[in-house]
């Protein structure tokens, strides 16, 4: 039987509910790996497998369990480690992890410890961390929550138990967001989403909005021939925005380190900040292609009279009108080579070149040759 709060915490994350109760029946590992999308449950599934493994063997296990539910938790065999500032600092690993490790259990049997956004980990603390996951006490069970693994280390990678989660379904994610806009808009949003919650909501605000809008008129642009306006400019801008953005919140982030003792050279802050902001620029740059590639498959959907599959449910009139005529599979042909250059963005040397190449080749399929 699976825990009232595990299942509650894997409602919509089945393969980890079978995987998180199978472990529990037949003793947990003493490494795991919770990977997947932001929002999709994973600090609440690693708060509830905790609150198992710490109940059993404790005195009272319904009273710890109940503490250890609790965020932030009182009990002392949880130890639960948020990144400061845009990293964990490394003295934090060693501190509330490596070196709490080899401390015996305060109260019960074991002790879990819990790093959310393991991905925020330096290369530094991530080596440091190896040898505790490679030769962890009886008592010590360690968890990282990760939406990024491909930034962690093989080796970290490689010791530890994983464990998938999935995106959300977009009526959960609806059912969350209600209220935060017109139904339709927030439907919509909650389709765009893929899975991610905090994606549904940057799509609600104004500068999502924004980018939804810009993504849409370069959809049309290439349906009507108008190509040659550029009509990507907008959507490059606000990339090059939201990058900036990222890059004065890195550095900011950084000034807050250095006051608790962080030290970094001038140098290496500054190429962190560059990095932050050409990570948020490729971000926002991709979800630009892929709210324009999904218009392209909203126009197929809606052709071949499949109106209860389209994600912009909110832009169906203006779906409507845009698939009148419209060879299907040229729509799909345009979907592929969206995906094609968001596969290659992190490749190209000039992302302009790349986006005008991309909607002249888009523009080619609907519009004839004069």
């Amino acid at each position: 039987m699976v825990p009232e709060a595990l299942a509650e915490a894997t409602e919509y994350q089945p393969r980890a509910r079978v995987a998180l109760a199978s472990a529990l029946a037949s003793g947990p590992s003493h490494a795991y790996l919770f990977r997947g999308p932001r929002g999709s449950g994973k600090a609440a599934a690693a708060r509830a497998f905790a609150a198992e493994i710490i109940a059993t063997g404790s005195e009272n296990p319904a009273d710890a369990r109940r503490r250890v539910l609790q965020d932030p938790s009182p009990h002392p065999d949880l130890a639960w480690l948020r990144p400061r500032g845009t990293q964990h600092l490394v003295e934090d690993v060693r501190e509330q992890v490596i070196r709490a490790v080899a401390l015996r259990p305060f109260e019960g049997a074991r002790r879990v410890f819990v790093i959310e956004t393991a991905e925020a980990m330096r290369d530094e603390s991530q080596n440091a961390l190896l040898k505790t996951l490679e030769e962890p006490p009886a008592h010590a069970h360690l968890i990282l929550l990760s939406a990024e693994p491909e930034a962690l280390l093989e080796t970290i990678y490689s010791r530890c138990q994983e464990v998938d989660f999935a995106g959300l379904p977009a009526a959960a994610i609806a059912r969350a967001l209600q209220g935060a806009g017109e139904a339709e808009v927030v439907a919509a949003a909650a389709e765009l989403a893929s899975g991610d919650p905090e994606r549904a909501r940057f799509l609600l605000s104004e500068p999502g909005g924004k980018i939804r809008s810009e993504a849409e008129s370069c959809a049309l642009a290439v349906l009507a021939g108008t190509a040659a306006s550029a009509p990507w400019s907008a959507l490059l801008a606000s990339a090059e925005a939201a990058g900036e953005e990222a890059e004065a919140a890195s550095g900011e982030a950084q000034e807050e380190e250095r006051e608790l003792g962080v030290r970094r050279s001038a140098r290496e802050a500054a190429e962190e900040a560059r990095r932050a902001g050409r990570r948020r620029r490729t971000e926002v740059l991709d979800l630009g292609l892929e709210l324009c590639g999904t218009w392209l498959r909203d126009l197929v959907a809606v052709g071949a009279g499949a109106e209860q599959v389209v994600f912009n449910r909110d832009r169906l009139e203006q779906l409507r009108r845009a698939a009148e005529g419209l060879d299907p599979n040229r729509a799909r042909e345009a979907v592929e080579l969206v995906s094609e250059s968001r596969r290659r963005l992190d490749l190209n040397v000039s992302e302009e070149l790349a986006l005008e190449a991309l909607f002249f080749r888009l523009e080619s399929l609907f519009v004839p040759a004069a």
